[in-house]
C-alpha cells in the first residue's frame, strides 16, 4: 500500500486539466451561503479574477442557467444546480439501499437520523431525516462538517488504516468549535480506537454545543467505511445510563444492514 503521506503530484499541472472548467466551479463555489446575492466586483475578488474574466463566466453560467441576474445586477445561484443533487442522491447505491433502514431508525429512536459520507477531510450529510426534537435545523443535506470532531467521521475514520487517519488528521485544521471540542491530536487518535474497538463512535458538545451524537460507520466488502449512520440528540433529551447502549446497538445493527457483505 503507498503511503498517502508522501508528497503528491500536482494533479493539475496536467495537460488534460482544464483551467477553464476550474474557473468556473471557483465562480460558483464564490456563493457559499454566507451571502445569497454576489455582485460581478464580489465575484471577480471571491473567485480571484480580475472583472473581465468575471464577467465572461458569470454570463455563461447565466445562459446556462445556473446563475440568475437580478434588476439590481447581483447575481444568484439558480435552482437549476440542484438537478446535480437530484442525480447524485437518485443514483447512489448507497443512498437507496440506506432510506428505509433511516426511515425505520427514525422511527425508533424520533430523533434526527442522519447518512453521512467522506469527501476529503469532512464528512457530507446525504440524507438527512429530521424530528421535532431536532437540535439543529441549518444542519441540511449537502452540509459538511469536520470528520476528525464529529461522530459520523470519527467513525468512518476508525475503519481505515492508520497511514490514511494520520494523512487526514495532518490536512485537518484542529480547532476549538466549542469550549468543549477536544483539539488534542493524541486524544483524537483516542477517540479513533474507542471507536474502532466499541464499532460505534460518540461524541457530546464537540462541534455544536448541547449536541449528543452517535455514530456506526457503513463498510464496503473489505470493511473500509463508506459512510455512517447517525443519530443525533439535545443534551436535554440524552440520559446517557439509558441512552448510549439502545443508541449503539440501534446503530450498529442498522450499519451491518446497509453494509456490503464482508469477503471471507
Amino acid at each position: 500500500m503507498s503511503d498517502p503521506r508522501r508528497p503528491r503530484k500536482d494533479p493539475t499541472a496536467s495537460s488534460l486539466y482544464v483551467q477553464s472548467v476550474e474557473k468556473a466551479m471557483k465562480v460558483l463555489t464564490a456563493f457559499d451561503g454566507s451571502k445569497r446575492h454576489l455582485s460581478l466586483s464580489e465575484i471577480a475578488g471571491l473567485a480571484d479574477m480580475d472583472i473581465s474574466a468575471a464577467q465572461r463566466f458569470t454570463h455563461t453560467l447565466s445562459t446556462l442557467g445556473y446563475l440568475t441576474k437580478g434588476v439590481d445586477k447581483k447575481y444568484e445561484l439558480s435552482p437549476r444546480l440542484l438537478d446535480f443533487t437530484f442525480h447524485y442522491l437518485s443514483s447512489s447505491e448507497l443512498v437507496n439501499r440506506a432510506a428505509p433502514y433511516l426511515q425505520q431508525l427514525s422511527s425508533e429512536t424520533e430523533e434526527a437520523t442522519n447518512l453521512t459520507v467522506m469527501d476529503g477531510t469532512d464528512i457530507v450529510y446525504v440524507v438527512r431525516i429530521v424530528s421535532r426534537h431536532v437540535f439543529n435545523a441549518n444542519v441540511i443535506v449537502g452540509s459538511r462538517l469536520p470528520a476528525w470532531c464529529t461522530a459520523p467521521g470519527l467513525a468512518i475514520l476508525s475503519t481505515y488504516a492508520d497511514d490514511e487517519v494520520d494523512d487526514i488528521l495532518d490536512r485537518s485544521e484542529l480547532i476549538a468549535y466549542t469550549p468543549a471540542t477536544v483539539t488534542d491530536r493524541d486524544k483524537v487518535w483516542e477517540n479513533i480506537r474507542q471507536a474502532r474497538q466499541r464499532r460505534y463512535a460518540h461524541v457530546e458538545d464537540q462541534f455544536f454545543y448541547g449536541d449528543t451524537s452517535t455514530a456506526a460507520a457503513i463498510v464496503d466488502a473489505a470493511g473500509r467505511g463508506i459512510g455512517a449512520v447517525n443519530v443525533a440528540v439535545t443534551r436535554a433529551r440524552w440520559n446517557a445510563e439509558r441512552d448510549e447502549k439502545r443508541m449503539a446497538d440501534l446503530l450498529i445493527s442498522t450499519a451491518a444492514a446497509i453494509s456490503a457483505k464482508r469477503k471471507g
